[in-house]
């Protein structure tokens, strides 16, 4: 039987349409040394943890490495490629549920809810009630989307069709946009938006995208939500702008360092929200992930490739080590 490996347990659906298929086999820990050992004898890494370059020269029976979810950040793709290994995702399976997350986090900004809720429980019901004489509504704003792709998209439609947000957007792609979206340059984005929302992917381009320079042409006072990836921004540059006051709240739920320290000044501010990286989950998007990277393993162990293969010039490398 097959090994399929997955770097952390699966949905019970996907896990019941691997059963018979191969041997699934669940990592004890993800650190790179335990994962490179444990995934030796893989035929298949299902992948939700960061997987180190040496796990593809060690692993000699593997043939491909599938994302539980969009983001390759994840899955050093050279050296998947030098060792004729594919690579695939799941794109968009959980891009409402980040969507959610990031109207649901824009409003507890604007609303003051963690000041509510801590004045509430620790001073009583007039204190908490007393924040929101400073809140705002999210409708009739201008959100600004850093990013188009599925989760991009989702914001943009949820945003303007269901709270009347004014929507522009900024991407490297040239795809055609809805009626309801402007595009602008990215500058011209951060001074027009309220509230910015961070959704592109991890790229040279991308690290640092939101540094001291960009943060200072921020319109004063507006929020800054990132699903993205920690990188995209320089925490010491949003750090200052928190405490100075330009920027007014940020919903964080992507690190450089995750678990993100408990001693990290990030929690020092009322006015930011931290997730554990959890913007994406719920157990309907487990769900969806985990039945889109089961059926790309069912059709690797079938002989096929992958509907969404993300390295295609690995084809031909790779159809030498697994003649049909």
């Amino acid at each position: 039987m097959p090994v399929i490996f997955s770097t952390h347990s699966l949905h019970p659906r996907p896990t019941a349409m691997l059963a018979g298929h191969g041997d699934l086999v669940i990592a004890s820990a993800i650190d790179p040394v335990t994962l490179a050992d444990e995934a030796r004898d893989a035929d298949i890494v299902i992948v939700r943890a960061s997987l180190p370059p040496v796990l593809f020269e060690r692993a000699h029976k593997l043939r491909a490495a599938i994302r539980h979810g969009a983001g390759l950040d994840m899955i050093p793709v050279d050296a998947a490629t030098r060792a004729g290994v594919l690579v695939a995702n799941v794109p968009g399976a959980n891009a409402e549920t980040v969507a959610e997350h990031v109207l649901w986090t824009s409003m507890a900004l604007l609303r003051k809810f963690r000041r509510v809720d801590r004045d509430l429980r620790q001073r009583g019901w007039l204190a908490g009630r007393d924040n929101a004489n400073d809140g705002h509504d999210l409708s009739g704003r201008t959100i600004g989307i850093v990013g188009f792709g599925a989760v991009g998209r989702n914001v943009a439609r949820m945003a303007a069709n269901g709270f009347g947000l004014d929507v522009v957007v900024h991407s490297r792609s040239d795809r055609a946009l809805p009626e309801y979206v402007r595009f602008t340059e990215l500058d011209e984005l951060l001074a027009q938006s309220d509230i910015i929302v961070l959704c592109c992917p991890l790229t040279p381009e991308t690290t640092g995208l939101v540094g001291r320079e960009r943060i200072a042409r921020m319109r004063p006072g507006a929020l800054l939500v990132n699903v993205s990836r920690g990188a995209v921004v320089d925490d010491e540059a949003l750090i200052e702008a928190l405490s100075s006051g330009h920027v007014g709240g940020a919903a964080l739920d992507v690190f450089v360092t995750q678990p993100l320290p408990p001693d990290h000044p990030y929690f020092g501010f009322d006015n930011v929200i931290i997730t554990p990286h959890m913007a994406g989950i719920t157990e309907e998007s487990m769900m969806r992930m985990g039945v889109g990277a089961a059926g790309e393993t069912l059709r690797v162990l079938d002989g096929d490739l992958p509907v969404n293969l993300c390295n295609p010039e690995v084809v031909e490398h790779y159809r030498r080590r697994f003649p049909e």
